[in-house]
């Protein structure tokens, strides 16, 4: 009999299809297969298979192609975030499965030049100092071969023109070079050494020479220590641990931490960089890194979110790297949260979880003390480095100069750290030049066209610009409103502005600027940040991309510009994220051989989030915070999920929304609220009402949602509902 194939298409689609496999095509479940869909052919995964007796008249499978299958555990893992999130299983399945058509982009090929037998026409002493480097044979780039003979590019061309250096295309760089375990490293210190052992305690593939095999402890590790601790040096271990065992490691990381610097502190320990997996690699060579994960010949990978999805042979260890990062959370598409979906992943496979922060999240802290994860402590910087020391500037007293943001007394110890030799950081978390621009004359503010957001005013691009949806117009001359000239000012600062200002009080010192939205993109952030590294700038001025784990090891004084932005929000984490931005940001003094201190400008010196940096007891903070969270019923102790209605229409989505309220019928123990216009009430040319659902923590979260949603309103028009279970941003 032939068999029916139940084929799950990565599509907004929650059901698979059914299809007929033709005479000799032999089909098991996870193969990956072509199939027809409407008039054009699509890649699915066989998610069952079923026997039938004859006249079917269903559609045939295509063929299978040369694919590794979906193994079970990926399979649960797609079931897994389908059923939490109410996301379509299509649409988990696409995060898992790489389209075909993908990857036809070429990979970029690598071109190096070498000397040939012809002299050059026109010698001249610059194109003699490229052909005395050139003259040992060894191919080079053409950048490198310039830079070594202290050139410029263009008398490389040149000798390429004049047939004196001729072109060779090379091999493309491996994209999994094999770690070795047993690299020569850097001795751990004593606590360092009794992290490891702790860590590895329970870890199924881990036993000791001469000791007898322990029990397995699936539990998930938390890692904690403070900044500086040497945490990586720790999980390497870890790793090196899981290679010697045969297995596979993966390594999660926020996307701009995956910086030259870390790859290079991972070849330091095992010889060789990891494979890396991020948005900046593309085409080939992403098919190629995924095949060789899938072969088991990329033995560690190291990646943002998305290389959670990637098809491990032998999957033995996921570490989980600043597990506290709110960029794990996927705010469009399918929402979910790599951290939480590492952990699933992780029991799906039977492998360990190890997750590492400094500030660790309410939810991880709280379920380390719960015992649900074991709990690993660095409690001192290696080395016996001190902490940084942290004092508050009270900006109602110590007030910068009018138009200016630097009080006086940061102003001088930037000016004694730099007179010293040492680097310092002035930390803003807003992007562009100003976050308002106005017409005095008038009073006009300029928002964007698409969303309810004001304009920021990018200097360096002459732009205003919407950081929701990304429209641009460029800076007026005159008031668009009114006509008046010379009356637009920019309102409030941004980390463009602070530049400008550091610039007139320090007009002879080098200063970078690193925000997200400078051109670029992350391989130009990733190669200031190794420049910042490596001390060849004296003032850092930057985002909050710089708190992200980054080492400067030149780096003493860290100013914070404006402590209290995130203590106004309405967000229920906005202490807890605040607290983490401020204790990382800070912990980026001092890491060096010179000790470090950072000054913190606030309006509100004695807010409970303030206090509690300034004394470094985190223990206070989170004690707090989680007897606050706990006597509100919020996450952990509860659950929350939201629901986002949008339209073209603003009465429409409103409408829509009123009319899912009215269906709400919370039974006990479940609060729902709205809908209310979101703080972004417009993004997209799209209007946005919020309803958000509060529950206690044993109640069936998604069940009720998909009880609500069945006996609502429909979908009708271009109304669109989203479901964000355990919502990140309440924007």
């Amino acid at each position: 009999m032939p068999s029916v194939a139940e084929i799950l298409i990565p599509l907004a689609l929650d059901t698979p299809y059914s299809y007929v496999a033709p005479v000799g095509l032999e089909l098991a479940i996870g193969d990956v297969v072509q199939v027809p869909l409407g008039p054009r052919e699509i890649v699915g995964v066989v998610w069952g298979l079923a026997e039938t007796a004859g006249g079917s008249n269903l559609r045939p499978v295509t063929g299978r192609l040369p694919y590794p299958p979906l193994s079970e555990p990926l399979r649960s893992l797609v079931d897994w975030i389908a059923r939490y999130t109410l996301a379509p299983k299509g649409s988990a399945l696409a995060m898992v499965l790489r389209l075909p058509d993908e990857a036809n982009a070429a990979e970029t090929i690598r071109v190096a030049v070498r000397l040939t037998d012809k002299p050059p026409s026109r010698p001249t002493a610059a194109r003699t100092k490229v052909l005395a480097v050139a003259a040992d044979g060894a191919l080079r780039g053409k950048s490198a071969l310039a830079k070594e003979a202290g050139v410029s590019a263009s008398v490389v061309d040149g000798l390429i023109d004049d047939g004196v250096l001729e072109t060779v295309a090379v091999e493309p760089e491996p994209v999994a070079p094999r770690p070795d375990p047993a690299f020569p490293r850097t001795p751990l210190s004593p606590a360092q050494g009794d992290a490891v052992t702790a860590l590895l305690e329970g870890f199924p593939w881990h036993r000791p020479p001469g000791e007898p095999e322990a029990a397995a402890d699936p539990r998930p590790v938390l890692l904690e220590g403070v900044t500086g601790s040497g945490k990586t040096e720790v999980y390497f271990e870890a790793v090196a641990a899981c290679i010697r065992a045969g297995f596979q490691a993966l390594i999660l990381m926020p996307e701009i931490a995956l910086t030259a610097q870390f790859l290079d502190r991972f070849a330091a320990r095992f010889g060789v960089r990891p494979a890396a997996w991020h948005s900046g690699i593309g085409g080939k060579r992403r098919e190629r890194l995924r095949a060789a994960v899938a072969e088991g010949e990329a033995l560690v990978v190291v990646g943002a979110r998305s290389a959670l999805f990637l098809p491990f042979a032998r999957l033995g260890l996921i570490v989980v790297d600043e597990e506290h990062e709110t960029a794990y959370k996927q705010e469009d598409g399918v929402h979910y949260h790599a951290r939480d979906m590492a952990v699933v992943r992780g029991r799906l496979e039977g492998c360990p979880v190890v997750l590492t922060s400094a500030t660790p999240a309410i939810e991880t802290r709280v379920n380390a003390a719960r015992g649900r994860y074991r709990h690993v402590l660095l409690p001192e910087r290696f080395g016996g480095r001190q902490m940084p020391d942290i004092a508050a500037i009270d900006m109602c007293r110590d007030q910068p100069e009018r138009g200016r943001f630097l009080s006086p007394p940061l102003v001088n110890a930037v000016k004694h750290t730099l007179e010293r030799g040492e680097q310092a950081l002035l930390f803003l978390n807003r992007r562009g030049y100003a976050p308002l621009t106005l017409c005095r004359a008038c009073g006009h503010r300029y928002q964007c066209k698409n969303c309810s957001t004001w304009l920021v005013e990018h200097r360096f691009r002459r732009a205003l610009v919407c950081h929701q949806c990304g429209y641009a117009e460029r800076r007026p001359e005159a008031c668009t409103e009114c006509g008046t000239f010379d009356n637009l000012t920019a309102c409030g600062p941004g980390v463009e502005r602070i530049a400008e200002e550091a610039t007139e009080l320090f007009p002879d010192r080098r200063i970078v600027v690193l925000s997200s939205d400078f051109p670029g993109g992350a391989e130009r952030l990733r190669q200031e940040l190794d420049a910042v590294a490596a001390g060849e700038c004296d003032v850092v001025i930057g985002t909050q991309l710089v708190a992200k784990g980054h080492n400067f090891p030149f780096l003493t004084l860290v100013g914070v510009l404006d402590a209290d932005i995130g203590l106004t929000s309405g967000d229920p984490r906005a202490a807890e994220r605040t607290f983490q931005l401020l204790q990382q940001v800070t912990g980026r003094a001092g890491r060096g051989e010179k000790p470090g201190r950072a000054l913190v400008q606030t309006y509100q010196p004695e807010h409970p989030v303030i206090a509690a940096l300034l004394s470094g007891d985190a223990e206070r903070f989170y004690a707090e915070e989680i007897q606050a969270r706990e006597a509100a019923g919020l996450p952990p102790f509860g659950r929350l999920a939201a629901l986002i209605v949008s339209a073209n229409d603003r009465a429409v989505a409103e409408a829509h929304g009123q009319a899912l309220a009215r269906a709400a019928d919370p039974p006990e123990g479940v609060m729902v609220l709205g809908p209310a216009e979101a703080p972004l009430a417009l993004i997209r040319g799209r209007y946005r009402f919020r309803l958000l659902v509060k529950t206690e923590r044993n109640v069936d979260l998604q069940g009720y949602l998909r009880a609500w949603l069945a006996r609502g309103p429909k979908v009708r028009g271009n109304v669109r509902v989203a479901i964000d279970v355990d919502p990140q941003s309440f924007l």
